[in-house]
């Protein structure tokens, strides 16, 4: 795998902190696949709301995606861009099957949990070599993230 001296950073800092942005950027696609699965075939007592809200949350991860892969590019490296590459990367798994608005509500909070473990992976080495601007952009995800578990988490509950 080629390495890049970007921003006063090593190679092998550049190249770690490019694997966790990679990695997260995975995620996050499949993530946004996810949503938008959800928001199409959403049914029942609960559509109104839940369309709506699965909307807005692909419309922000959308560009929270467009935002890690230029940070990628900042650094001199490629983001993953194809659907394989996402799929052999995430944590997050693709739903193939008909899910309840229950399940599909249960879907996210775990995408959530996850995406939460990369983004503090992602600030922790961020943290490690000082680059606030990938920190501060990771954290305010992180602080998104933490708010929309909680909705969710409240809206699961009736």
């Amino acid at each position: 795998m080629k390495t890049y001296k970007k921003l006063g950073f090593s190679n092998e800092e550049t190249q770690e902190l490019v694997d966790h942005l990679n990695k997260l950027l995975a995620n996050y696609q499949v993530h946004y696949q996810k949503l938008r699965n959800f928001h199409w075939n959403i049914e029942g007592p609960d559509f109104f709301e839940l369309h709506e809200q699965f909307e807005i949350e692909y419309d922000a991860v959308k560009a929270q995606i467009d935002e890690i892969a230029e940070r990628i590019r900042v650094f001199g490296a490629n983001p993953i861009s194809t659907m394989q590459g996402y799929l052999d990367v995430a944590e997050i798994e693709e739903v193939t099957e008909e899910v309840s608005s229950k399940e599909m509500v249960e879907e996210i909070l775990r995408d959530y949990e996850i995406l939460l473990s990369f983004l503090v992976d992602v600030i922790t080495v961020a943290q490690k070599l000082d680059d606030s601007a990938t920190e501060d952009m990771m954290t305010e995800y992180a602080k998104r993230t933490e708010q929309r578990h909680w909705m969710f988490t409240a809206f699961s509950k009736n």
